[in-house]
């Protein structure tokens, strides 16, 4: 079986994708923590390096964003993508204007207090506050510590459009979204869904920016038909 490549969100680890596992059963299955760089190329760099000849890969947010530099760098290595809550196109001037003071503030030793006030209330769906989630991600984020928030952060800030390298790509394809994510919004996963030319979309209604976490029946449900598809799969939606 094709082995998956799996590359998690800003200030997460492998524990992100612990509840779909059950998706790749059968897989090998490699965590790349994105933890190294500064520089979404390098990373991208950093996971051919430890990837095998060719697999499948999927990432979320950040994750997505690596895997779409390594969709850049070595398009015939990657024999299907999924990309989960994640943004093709370059950084807007506004977020851009903010990672300076987040990334003093992390330094300064209140990467709790930021992860608490500014990143985690955009996180999750409308409803139960699921402080089990909110727990998990803020053991995650303190684990990788502030040095490497800085670095993630100034990876994303600087990373460039990738729309052409979805257009030129014709493997099977998901994109996949929470339907209330607020980090990366709808639009961006219509614009990746069109571009890509083998591509099916899926929005989860009882999502926001973490379906892993908020959703993984229903994500890894998808991530299985993903798997499963053959590289003749009609583009499409999901429901």
């Amino acid at each position: 079986m094709i082995p998956v490549v799996l590359l998690p969100g800003m200030m997460c680890d492998a524990r992100l994708f612990g509840p779909v596992m059950g998706a790749f059963a059968g897989h090998p299955v490699l965590h790349v923590p994105l933890v190294a760089g500064d520089d979404v190329d390098a990373l991208a760099r950093e996971v051919l390096a430890l990837a095998p000849p060719r697999f499948a890969l999927a990432g979320l947010s950040m994750g997505g964003i690596v895997a779409m530099a390594v969709l850049a760098a070595a398009p015939e290595r990657v024999e299907r993508l999924a990309l989960l809550d994640t943004n093709p196109r370059a950084e807007l001037p506004e977020v851009r204007a903010r990672r300076a003071g987040q990334i003093a503030r992390a330094r300064s030793g209140d990467l709790a207090g930021l992860m608490r006030e500014e990143v985690m209330p955009h996180y999750l769906a409308p409803g139960a506050r699921r402080d089990d989630i909110l727990d998990l991600c803020l053991e995650m984020a303190l684990g990788l510590g502030p040095e490497v928030f800085a670095r993630q952060s100034a990876a994303l800030r600087d990373r460039p459009d990738r729309q052409e390298v979805l257009a030129a790509y014709d493997g099977p394809a998901l994109v996949l979204t929470g339907a209330h994510d607020r980090l990366c919004p709808m639009d961006r996963h219509d614009v990746m869904h069109r571009l890509l030319r083998n591509a099916r979309l899926a929005v989860l209604d009882g999502a926001g920016h973490l379906p892993p976490l908020e959703a993984p029946e229903e994500t890894a449900a998808h991530l299985r038909r993903w798997l499963n598809r053959s590289r003749e799969g009609r583009k499409g939606a999901e429901g």
